[in-house]
């Protein structure tokens, strides 16, 4: 009798499941609470440069209190540190909302139980302690229990990362079960054996009745959720920019404190020293004093590239939404940036390297050629061996369902049309597959088909169809070596026969006759193949991590192209445990499989990757791989995964496809690209601003820049230009670079040249702008002339901003697909000359004639020219 039709079970009431839901608690696996605006705003005021806008701020609060600098300039200070905390907590809130919306958006699991006499379907969360729930081929343990009636075979993959059928039995005696187990709960022990069962847990074969003993949090699946209390690693980007942040701090510290004594003694010199200059009095001393700091002041402001922040937190933002298209979902935008900079990734085999269901990938007869062709009569034998012979059927959409994994990987092997043609074929007699005989078998009027193990049916078979219908020998020492050669990739082989006797249970017949032969194997998806290919280019170790026995990982590993050469090392994770920390990062360079894995495996491996100073990545679905999603870098979840792995992970690949993780490091690339293009954006500017304030006392000329400027450029026009570069393609290129590591500078030799170059042009054509009479003459006012030269400066950064997009002289490279580049450069330079107009008092700004445009506009785009000429030389070089 079928389980779904068992009279004997009257399930609870609705009284009784109230009792059990107050005393058992619920079925729900309880979530981390989503993080507020106002939790994701307070974080980030820990990033290493508003901390130092920070203090900048406080030195400037006391400054203003004393009448030596203005309010507003502290108040753009606090316009940008809220600029760049609100854009920050936004991005981050907007990719979890997105996650919250897709996970909402998916239907609840439901499952059927015996309540109030009946069989109803519930959604899982309304499940109780003492529920009678009804398990059938396919569905997902709702709870922990065990099996109380029926045969399983269960698939504990999502829990311990074993992906083999593991058989369950029903209980001889309930009540001495449930206090072996309560018993066990009391003592500690761990109580697992062939009754018990587990929520995440697939069924792959059978049907059963479980008695439900825990739920929610209790189950084993709610425990592993909870153990990921370990801290997250700070990611590579903000380490970098901590390191980054620490140097531009001390430049900026050491700087300012040299050049406020340089001044101070400049000062002494031109009183005629120490005596003369202490004779001129107390207040006009401590008014010096007070100039030195307000001059150290401006340099610490101008030093501290201010719109950094800003910049990377819209250059998440924009992306996050783009890499959707891709089928990544970015839950932490920080994840995209760290997937760039991976060294190493440890991917799950199932689903991702491969396909993630069984099919057939080979045909042959006993001649070894394949006959599976229309008209041939072995193909019409095997329409009836398999379609006749199974446990699995067409759905209304053209989808097959029931059975186990073989099954649907032979029917799909048909098309729904061939079975619909079988419909009027009447089964009169059957006899299932079990572990002792190997083979099933239908008796059909006027014959029986088989299908089974080859080694069971060619036992008995001693004749075969060939391709024109006609019975002959076979060569059995033929199909074995055939047999062998597949099982070395991977193939799982079944054998088809028919006989024209009736069928006997657990007996074959002597005139048992050889239809043909199936290859089946979850196979590498091709483009997951092509991928790998791009990521190792890349510079990044693949590590293929599967619950597969050693022989069939090997396989699949050669073929997805991860076993190349003798150096290439395959372990199980036996293997692996017998090895000490050490010795496993002694041959973690060339190791590539991971067979047998263990759930602990994942969390050791990444810890050692990461102890080599290696960027890691982890793939993973089950909660059992939540620990290490957490641990890793970057934790790459996938989409048809657990709840809780995807709340460990960094991004979701919604396909479960590596051709996505592919996309994902490709994107965190182009953000890591476009995030050095735009600090030589703004470096080159700050080098220059501090270079002219610095030098500008010993010549005479009085703030050049004020910190509203530098607050406007850094801030306003570096908002604008983090815009444009952030848009800046993904390029295939950046494939073929090597992973940048962990400690690595952001600032290599290669930029801080084109910094510094830049840089030293700005402020030689700043002083030759403030001093030449020719310049200074050209303007009615000296305030005319002061605007002009803030406008030149804006000027030389726009231009700039082409130079840095490219490493070559071609600084148009790409930019039809970049085409806001241009337009928001334009708007840059259009805000300036309005800003002349309107700026008044605060900017200090006053408006002057179209030919002094003119003028500036020249000596702006000279900067193109000079660099060209750099890289031009550079480009002689590395010839």
């Amino acid at each position: 009798m079928s389980i779904s039709k068992e009279k004997n079970f009257l399930g609870l009431t609705d009284e009784e499941v109230s009792k059990s839901r107050e005393s058992n608690g619920s079925n729900k696996i309880i979530e981390a609470e989503p993080e507020t605006f106002w939790d994701k705003f307070k974080d980030a005021f820990g990033d290493p440069m508003i901390k130092l806008l920070l203090a900048i701020a406080g030195i400037m609060l006391v400054m203003a209190f004393m009448g030596y600098a203005e309010f507003g300039e502290l108040i753009g200070i606090a316009i940008s540190v809220l600029l760049v905390t609100g854009i920050s907590a936004k991005t981050e809130i907007a990719s979890d909302n997105e996650y919250r919306k897709l996970k909402d958006s998916t239907k609840k699991d439901v499952c059927k139980v015996y309540r109030n006499s009946k069989v109803v379907e519930i959604e899982v969360d309304e499940l109780v302690v003492g529920d009678m729930v009804i398990l059938q081929s396919g569905d997902k343990i709702p709870a922990d229990g065990y099996l109380y009636k029926g045969d399983l075979r269960v698939d504990n993959s999502a829990l311990n990362g074993e992906a083999e059928e593991c058989k369950k039995f029903e209980v001889e005696d309930a009540l001495s079960f449930e206090e072996v187990a309560i018993t066990a709960e009391i003592t500690g022990d761990t109580f697992v054996d062939k009754h018990s069962l587990f929520r995440g847990a697939v069924i792959f074969n059978g049907e059963g009745i479980m008695k439900v003993t825990k739920v929610g949090m209790s189950t084993m699946m709610g425990k592993m959720a909870e153990d990921m209390a370990d801290d997250e690693v700070d990611s590579p980007l903000k380490v970098k920019l901590t390191k980054l942040a620490e140097q531009i701090s001390m430049f900026g510290y050491i700087g300012s404190v040299v050049i406020a004594l340089a001044l101070l003694f400049h000062k002494v010199l031109v009183a005629g020293g120490f005596s003369e200059y202490l004779s001129i009095g107390g207040i006009l001393i401590f008014k010096d004093v007070l100039e030195a700091i307000m001059l150290a002041v401006v340099i610490v402001v101008m030093a501290v590239p201010e719109g950094l922040p800003l910049m990377i937190a819209i250059v998440l933002m924009r992306n996050t939404s783009k890499m959707l298209q891709s089928n990544v979902l970015v839950r932490k935008p920080i994840g995209i940036e760290t997937a760039g900079s991976l060294n190493i990734l440890f991917s799950d085999k199932t689903g991702t390297i491969t396909k993630g269901e069984l099919e057939v990938v080979e045909f042959f007869d006993g001649n070894l050629e394949d006959t599976y062709k229309e008209g041939l009569k072995v193909k019409e034998m095997m329409k009836l061996a398999i379609g006749k012979n199974t446990g699995a059927m067409f759905d209304n959409n053209g989808k097959v369902i029931g059975g186990n994994a073989t099954d649907k990987a032979l029917l799909n092997f048909l098309s729904k049309e061939e079975m619909e043609k079988l419909e009027d074929v009447v089964v009169e007699k059957s006899q299932g597959f079990n572990s002792t005989n190997k083979y099933s078998a239908s008796q059909l009027e006027g014959k029986t088909v088989y299908k089974g193990a080859p080694e069971r049916l060619l036992a008995k078979a001693t004749k075969m169809l060939d391709k024109d219908g006609n019975v002959v020998e076979i060569n059995k020492y033929k199909v074995n070596t055939k047999i062998d050669e597949l099982a070395t990739r991977a193939m799982r082989v079944l054998s088809f026969a028919y006989s024209e006797s009736a069928l006997i249970e657990d007996t074959l017949p002597e005139d048992l006759v050889i239809i043909g032969f199936v290859g089946i194997r979850d196979d590498v998806r091709p483009e997951a193949k092509k991928a790998i290919e791009e990521v190792q280019n890349a510079g990044v170790q693949v590590v293929m991590i599967t619950g597969d026995r050693k022989e069939t990982a090997v396989a699949i590993s050669k073929e997805a192209g991860l076993l190349k050469s003798g150096n290439d090392i395959a372990l199980t994770s036996e293997e692996l445990n017998k090895m000490s920390d050490e010795e496993v990062k002694a041959i973690i360079p060339n190791l590539r499989v991971i067979a047998r894995a263990l759930p602990t495996d994942k969390s050791r491996m990444v810890k050692l990757a990461q102890e080599l100073n290696l960027v890691c990545g982890m793939t993973g679905d089950g909660v059992n791989d939540a620990p290490a999603l957490k641990r890793a870098d970057v934790g790459f979840a996938m989409g048809s995964g657990t709840d809780v792995a995807k709340e460990a992970g960094s991004i979701v690949i919604l396909d479960d496809n590596f051709k996505s993780i592919e996309s994902a490091i490709l994107y965190g690339r182009t953000i890591y690209n476009n995030i050095l293009k735009f600090i030589k954006f703004q470096l080159t500017i700050n080098v220059a601003a501090v270079a002219v304030c610095a030098i500008a006392p010993f010549l005479g000329i009085e703030e050049p820049l004020k910190i509203t400027h530098i607050l406007w450029i850094n801030l306003v026009m570096d908002g604008l230009g983090a815009l444009a570069l952030g848009a800046e393609p993904a390029l295939k290129k950046y494939m073929l670079e090597k992973p940048k590591s962990r400690n690595q500078n952001l600032v290599s030799k290669n930029m801080m040249s084109q910094v510094l170059f830049s840089g030293a042009w700005v402020t030689a054509l700043s002083f030759t702008f403030l001093k030449l009479p020719v310049f200074v003459n050209m303007f009615g006012t000296e305030a005319q002339h002061m605007t002009a030269y803030f406008s030149l400066f804006v000027l030389c950064a726009v231009f700039n901003g082409f130079n840095v997009r490219s490493e070559g002289v071609n600084i148009f490279e790409y930019i039809s697909e970049n085409k806001g580049f241009t337009k928001v450069m334009s708007i840059i330079v259009i805000v300036q000359v309005l800003l002349t107009f309107v700026g008044g008092k605060l900017f200090s700004c006053t408006p002057f004639g179209l030919q002094q445009w003119l003028v500036i506009l020249g000596l702006g785009v000279t900067i193109i020219p000079v660099d060209l000429f750099r890289k031009a030389v550079i480009n002689l070089k590395h010839r």
